[in-house]
């Protein structure tokens, strides 16, 4: 069987199509040779688990590293400190039993530990072993644990950080026989948590992980990283794909995310070559088809997407955020000392920028949009309900008519809302030109902003449908002095489109406006305004 695009559980380069790694695993080497201890952070399915498997192999050469999955321990494990130190020596155990270069005993002792004959032993006797071992050993150790989150809502696991954080300082202290290097693989930020316990009826903070080294290392994948990937599949199945182009725009709506990556290839490679409309994988690997893998994206059920629904759930205060920054078009700068906006990133639904937070990319803000709107039709039902029965009207020959849309939602609008405040227009006039256009689009097309004009007087909504662009600016009237420079960027970004149509959709206040469609010539551009 050749090789395929692997979305689930780790990547193994010569079973898998996948990003060359070689450059990161150099650089976290770097740090394992300093004998730094630190965590990688990031958010699900991001390439934590293939990264630890990857750079396992890649120390070989110069450590002994003992490589630990805390998904492998069970909720009784965490009952007390002895508890704990038994699984610890059994999954320690189980890891290293077959390696070579161990002294004969270690291995023996990990298994006693394990099997629980050593009823007086607790974490503080585990590590005096461990100490011992560093100490025997031929290289150096470097002890790996994935899936840390499994135990950090555990008192026993801020023990075990802080017997880490112990030897850490008594190895640069006095010489201890300590690991060279500790890496800690999850969601949560370790180095930063901060758990209540009740003693002597006061609370207390204890954050036992200050001794980590800042990991930098970038995660994402570059528009050169895809490439390289696609260049190894192209070598095999010759498409004839633009390369560059390709990686390009797979970046543009993952902004390197991985998962989502993996995802379109697999989609391309897997589902969408072969169908009616990409009869093979040269029609599939084009711009056509990264545009429906989005598509479909957006429409499945996934463990990525299940995932960031849940964090939406249990946290109130970043679902506010992530309102406030799609929703109301506001401008939330980066304060690492917000609560709201470390879970937002912590979590990977944003990214922090020069212009402040925004959503760490295409695809999960346009999934993020539609869970809003769905949970806002209750306020929109109307102006959604008749975007629905508006909708064949709009579709001719598999074309979208984005100028019939903007004309019979500025009617539409008008008679449900015109006599509503202008606070109210400013607020929700957005909001409801989405609900309308979703089920229009639904199904066949998607949509998303444009980062850049994401604000409360201005929106740029990107629309791909059936292969075709479509760029629609949203915008509070300011005056004419505002329009027509919102009519040059309008301008430039269809350049960049390469359009030469272009549309607005402007929410007018001015008691003399003219309501209805205006065709405006711009250059060589046709812009088409609806004025509401």
């Amino acid at each position: 069987m050749g090789k395929y695009f692997n979305v689930t559980a780790v990547c193994i380069p010569d079973r898998h199509y996948m990003v060359d790694i070689t450059e990161r695993l150099r650089q976290i080497k770097e740090m394992v040779d300093r004998g730094d201890y630190f965590t990688i952070n990031r958010a699900r399915q991001y390439g934590k688990t293939t990264t630890l498997t990857a750079l396992e192999k890649y120390l070989q050469p110069d450590y002994l590293v003992i490589s630990l999955d805390f998904q492998g321990l069970e909720t009784d494990d965490f009952t007390d400190n002895q508890s704990f130190a038994r699984a610890l020596s059994r999954e320690i155990y189980l890891s290293v039993r077959s390696m070579k270069g161990i002294p004969e005993d270690i291995p023996a002792r990990l298994k006693e530990y394990g099997l629980g004959k050593r009823r007086d032993m607790g974490l503080p006797e585990l590590f005096l072993l461990l100490s011992e071992w560093c100490e025997r050993s031929e290289k150096p150790l470097v002890l790996m644990i994935d899936e840390t989150d499994a135990a950090s809502n555990n008192q026993v696991f801020l023990d075990f950080l802080a017997q880490l954080r112990l030897a850490y300082i008594k190895r640069d202290k006095s010489g201890f026989a300590a690991f060279r290097s500790v890496i800690l693989a999850g969601v949560y930020n370790i180095r930063n948590l901060k758990r209540k316990f009740v003693e002597d009826g006061e609370h207390q903070t204890n954050s036992p992980w200050n001794i980590a080294a800042d990991f930098l290392v970038d995660m994402s994948f570059s528009p050169k990283d895809i490439a390289g990937m696609l260049l190894e599949y192209e070598n095999d199945h010759t498409v004839g794909m633009d390369i560059q182009a390709i990686a390009q725009l797979i970046f543009d709506y993952t902004s390197g995310y991985p998962f989502l990556v993996s995802r379109i290839c697999k989609l391309l490679d897997e589902q969408i070559a072969g169908t009616d409309r990409f009869p093979d994988k040269v029609s599939a690997w084009t711009r056509e088809g990264v545009l429906e893998a989005v598509r479909r994206i957006l429409l499945e059920k996934n463990t990525l997407f299940e995932s960031l629904k849940d964090k939406i759930d249990r946290y109130p205060d970043l679902k506010r955020i992530l309102y406030r920054l799609l929703m109301n078009g506001e401008t939330i700068p980066y304060d690492p000392d917000d609560e709201s906006v470390d879970i937002a990133m912590m979590f990977g639904f944003v990214k922090a920028t020069d212009a402040g937070v925004q959503i760490a990319n295409r695809i999960f803000e346009t999934r993020l949009y539609n869970l809003f709107l769905s949970n806002d039709r209750e306020n929109g039902d109307e102006i959604y309900k008749l975007g629905d029965r508006d909708k064949p009207r709009f579709i001719e020959n598999g074309i979208l008519n984005m100028e019939k849309i903007l004309e019979r939602f500025a009617v539409s609008f008008n008679n449900l809302y015109g006599d509503q405040s202008q606070k109210f227009v400013e607020e929700d006039g957005r909001r409801f030109f989405l609900l309308y256009l979703r089920p229009i689009i639904n199904g066949t097309g998607n949509y998303y902003i444009e980062s850049r004009t994401r604000n409360q007087e201005r929106t740029d909504v990107i629309v791909d449908y059936g292969g075709k662009q479509y760029v629609i600016e949203l915008k509070i009237w300011r005056g004419n002095s505002y329009n027509t420079r919102g009519e040059k960027q309008l301008s430039k970004y269809l350049e960049h489109y390469h359009l030469k149509k272009g549309y607005m959709l402007s929410f007018n206040f001015n008691k003399k406006k003219e309501p209805g469609i205006h065709k405006i010539c711009f250059g060589d551009k046709i812009l088409v305004e609806a004025v509401v």
